[in-house]
C-alpha cells in the first residue's frame, strides 16, 4: 500500500519525511495541503491531525502525528495566521511530527536501504541526540532567517534585520560546535549517514536559499558535509518532485 503524506512538497517538515522515505525506497504519494489557505485548519483535515500542522502520514490503517514544542517568536501580525500556542504570546509552535515519522520509517524498514538509526547503541544514542539538536537548536535559528528574508517578502512584508541579525550570530556559534563534531567523525552520529544528518537537509537548503550558505563554506568540516549530503540521489530525486 502506498504511504500517503499529508502537507507541501516545498515545507521543510513533509520534507524530511519525503527524503527518509526515498532514502528507502518506499513508494509515497504526496496529498498537497494548501498552507496559504489555511487548509490545514479545516475541520476535515483537523479530524486526521487534531494539532492543525504538517506534515502527518497515512500508512495503511495507520497514522503518525505527534505534538510541537513552542519556540519561534513571530510579528504580532503574523501571529493569528500562524496559530500560535496558547500562553505562548507571539510564539509558534516547531512541529516534530516530522522527527517521528522519520523514525517510524527508519526503524519499519531498518534492513531496507541505508541504516538511518545507528548500528550499535552507541550510535543509536548519537542520532538521537542530533535530531534532538537539529530539533531544539538548529532549526529554531534557521528559522527566523528564512522567516523573514524568504516568508515575509513573499508576503509582501517587511522583514525583521534585528532578528535575522540576532539568529544568525547565535547560529555562527551553533555551528562552530557542528564543525568541532565534523572535525572528528565524517557524519553526525559516526561513519555511516543516519537520521541525524538528513534531517538537516530541508532546513539548510532554505538557509542557502536566504543567502547565508556561506556560513557552512566558512567550515572546512561542516562544508565538506554539507556538500556530501547534499549530493545524495534522494534529495536529486526530491527536487525533481519540485521541492
Amino acid at each position: 500500500m502506498v504511504v500517503k503524506v499529508y502537507g507541501s512538497s516545498r515545507a521543510v517538515s513533509p520534507q524530511r519525511v519525503m527524503l527518509c522515505l526515498l532514502e528507502k525506497g518506499v513508494e509515497f504519494e504526496v496529498v498537497h495541503v494548501d498552507l496559504d489557505a489555511m487548509q490545514h485548519k479545516t475541520p476535515e483535515y483537523l479530524i486526521n491531525q487534531p494539532f492543525g500542522k504538517v506534515p502527518y502520514i497515512e500508512d495503511g490503517d495507520f497514522k503518525l502525528y505527534v505534538t510541537w514544542v513552542p519556540k519561534v517568536p513571530l510579528l504580532p501580525r503574523f501571529r493569528a495566521r500562524s496559530g500560535c500556542a496558547p500562553g505562548y504570546p507571539g510564539i509558534s509552535r516547531l512541529p516534530r511530527e516530522s522527527r517521528a515519522i522519520i523514525r517510524y520509517y527508519a526503524a519499519k524498514y531498518e534492513k531496507q536501504g541505508p541504516q538511518l538509526l545507528g548500528k550499535t547503541p552507541e550510535e543509536r544514542a548519537l542520532v538521537d541526540q542530533w535530531l534532538d539538536v537539529e530539533a531544539m537548536t538548529f532549526d529554531p535559528l534557521v528559522f527566523p532567517i528564512v522567516f523573514n528574508l524568504i516568508i515575509l517578502p513573499r508576503l509582501g512584508l517587511p522583514a525583521d534585520a534585528s532578528a535575522v541579525h540576532s539568529s544568525a550570530e547565535k547560529l555562527d556559534k551553533v555551528l562552530d560546535v557542528y564543525e568541532q563534531r565534523l572535525s572528528k567523525s565524517k557524519y553526525l552520529a559516526g561513519s555511516e549517514f543516519t537520521l541525524a544528518d538528513l534531517a538537516h537537509i530541508p532546513a539548510t537548503r532554505r538557509l542557502e536559499d536566504a543567502g547565508f550558505a556561506c556560513m557552512f563554506a566558512n567550515r572546512k568540516h561542516l562544508n565538506a558535509w554539507w556538500e556530501d549530503i547534499s549530493s545524495r540521489p534522494s534529495l536529486k530525486k526530491l527536487v525533481n518532485m519540485g521541492a
